[in-house]
């Protein structure tokens, strides 16, 4: 008997919230099933011209101009965390991960391809196409668990301040609900990582006893901002991307957003203790 095809429709962004919706989402992919997000979820869906793949020969280049643009920004960065921690789940080296350990960074892998996979499917034909990693640096990153929670802190720190530096340009305030609600979920991986390494007793330089939330992602007392998270306009995110190495595809700004008032730059170190 031929198996039946998996269809799951998603007509409410509440329902990814639900941890047998998150299950059934990933079941589904790993099916070859087709996930369904109903246009009231997103504006963004069909909303942009459709992806013509042979405009990105050269790389991707992404127009922030529009909120699809910003919602394809999101995705080239959804795209790159859940290949980097796909990459970990399958590497060697994480067969010597602690039982705790291998149960974090798979959680990590599964938030990132449903985030990967639900920006793909709202934004539809409208979606970049995929982004690949460079094997050889990513072979290097992932080969001890030292290395790679070094690395994961570095990507998750760079995923919370390129949201919180982009959400000001969404228009609609659906998108920005489901921005925000991704962000938090990034700024609790860092946190994860962050604590995972204090357990391995890193104490180098800033990290000392202050790595769940030091001065290095939250402004001390004293500073102009003090008491808030770190933040990165696209542009100085998009080349500390290519910083790590990890690209093989080209990512840069074709357009950028329009003029908006905002907190300067304050990124995390790159690369961290």
């Amino acid at each position: 008997m031929a198996q039946q095809h998996q269809l799951l429709v998603i007509d409410n962004p509440e329902k990814l919230l639900h941890v047998s919706t998150r299950r059934t989402f990933l079941k589904t992919l790993a099916a070859g099933g087709t996930i369904v997000m109903l246009p009231s979820l997103f504006g963004a869906r069909g909303a942009g011209s459709e992806v013509n793949p042979s405009a990105w020969r050269n790389g991707i280049q992404l127009d922030l101009s529009t909120d699809t643009g910003i919602l394809n920004y999101a995705f080239a960065l959804e795209q790159f965390e859940a290949a980097f921690y796909t990459a970990v789940v399958a590497s060697a080296g994480f067969r010597t991960f602690t039982p705790e350990q291998q149960e974090v960074f798979a959680d990590l892998r599964n938030h990132e391809v449903i985030h990967r996979e639900f920006l793909r499917a709202a934004l539809g034909k409208s979606a970049i196409p995929a982004i690949e990693l460079n094997r050889t640096a990513l072979a290097t990153a992932t080969g001890d668990i030292a290395t790679v929670l070094r690395s994961a802190e570095s990507l998750e720190d760079l995923g919370v301040s390129a949201f919180n530096g982009a959400g000001k340009y969404l228009t609609d305030a659906a998108h920005l609900t489901l921005a925000g609600k991704i962000v938090s979920v990034e700024a609790r991986h860092a946190a994860a990582i962050r604590d995972m390494r204090d357990a391995m007793g890193v104490v180098t330089g800033a990290a000392a006893g202050t790595r769940f939330a030091g001065d290095d992602v939250v402004k001390p007392p004293g500073d102009a901002y003090q008491g808030l998270d770190v933040k990165l306009e696209p542009g100085a995110v998009l080349t500390r991307a290519a910083a790590t190495g990890l690209l093989s595809t080209p990512v840069s700004i074709a357009k950028p957003p329009r003029a908006a008032k905002g907190t300067p730059d304050s990124g995390p170190p790159s690369p961290t203790p």
